[in-house]
């Protein structure tokens, strides 16, 4: 440290510091827009200036960054934001324990990880448990890691095949009145399950699993009457699966299965009148031993950085919203309250007598 208000920090690898820094510093000045700090590098050198909290913060970040080079990682311009995110709520975090525990490395050559501290829990549960819940927001990696974990544990021959499931809410249209057979109707569907699949394997290689039945992917109404064995199954959008529903696909599961289960209780689009299966299972599973509940926030977040703004702004609009109804509803509870009161004592003479 040098004088008040500024840190240097010093590295001996100068072609690590700049990759550290990015390409034309742009880590450097992604961290300057995310802490409020100003830093510029020299040889060997790179120095941070600003408040003690957030410099603190700057140089920790950097210094786990330059740790993760040392082992081969390489850092990308999202990793500085996903470091920041990780720090930022726990300052005793390693960021090895997290970036370095590879998944899987799809057919694109890219290495699959962690991103935030509760990928780096929701993926140590699907490891332990049989049965684990990945419940919030989109974008926080719950199906696209389940994802991950399921090709991975086919390829190690840990599981016989994969199965992707989803129920196929209507959104508004009679699944009687498209055009096509049933399987054209229901694609559209599970499209995102085979996107996600072809994040993950190479287009050939996904065709032929899936039509040797290594990979199945079907709507949810499809698991009814069946036991799944040997296999590792991944219900989406749970969110939109009923109390029976979710109750059908959860004794499916047979001998050496594992099951993740993702959703987002602030998307359910079941009709009027419907309760979501995926919120009665989080209130009546959550005690059951070998039954694993992960939630997530918009720190999780691992699209475009704008997704978790804007997941901010819904969920604080929906808190102001709640409140409101709910002093509306105590306003009336209020004044029917007072009504009642004038009319006892309208109704009363002197002293509480009863003037009937």
């Amino acid at each position: 440290m040098n004088d008040e208000g500024s840190t240097e920090l010093t590295f001996e690898d100068q072609r690590l510091m700049h990759q550290v820094a990015g390409q034309q510093d742009e880590h450097l000045r992604s961290l300057e827009r995310l802490l409020g700090v100003r830093i510029g590098s020299s040889a060997g050198t790179i120095q941070i200036h600003g408040d003690e909290v957030q410099r603190e913060l700057a140089g920790r970040v950097v210094r786990q960054l330059y740790g993760l080079l040392e082992k081969g990682y390489p850092v990308y311009p999202s990793d500085v934001d996903y470091a920041v995110r990780i720090l930022s709520s726990d300052r005793g975090a390693n960021l090895r324990d997290i970036f370095l525990d590879t998944i899987y490395i799809s057919a694109h050559k890219r290495v699959i990880t962690p991103k935030s501290l509760n990928q780096k829990v929701y993926i140590d549960a699907i490891r332990s448990h049989d049965i684990v819940f990945g419940i919030g927001p989109a974008g926080t990696g719950k199906t696209f890691l389940a994802m991950a974990m399921a090709v991975a544990e086919l390829t190690k021959n840990n599981y016989a095949r994969i199965i992707l499931t989803r129920p196929a809410v209507e959104a508004g249209e009679k699944l009687g009145f498209l055009p096509g057979d049933l399987a054209e109707k229901v694609n559209p569907y599970l499209r995102p399950l085979y996107d996600a699949l072809h994040d993950m394997v190479d287009f050939d290689r996904a065709r032929k699993m899936i039509e040797r039945g290594t990979i199945e992917v079907a709507p949810l109404a499809f698991m009814r009457g069946r036991t799944l064995n040997d296999s590792f199954v991944i219900l989406d959008e749970a969110q939109n699966t009923t109390r029976e529903q979710m109750k059908m696909f959860l004794t499916r599961l047979g001998y050496a299965s594992k099951a993740v289960v993702t959703g987002d209780v602030t998307q359910i689009d079941l009709p009027a009148g419907k309760s979501s299966g995926l919120k009665h299972a989080a209130a009546i599973l959550a005690g059951i031993r070998g039954i694993r509940f992960i939630g997530f926030n918009e720190k999780d977040v691992v699209r475009h950085r704008l997704v978790q703004e804007i997941i901010t702004a819904y969920e604080r609009a929906g808190a102001a919203a709640a409140e409101s109804r709910a002093e509306e509803k105590n306003g009336g509870a209020g004044l029917w309250n007072g009504l009642r009161e004038g009319h006892r004592a309208e109704s009363s003479g002197p002293e509480g007598e009863d003037r009937s």
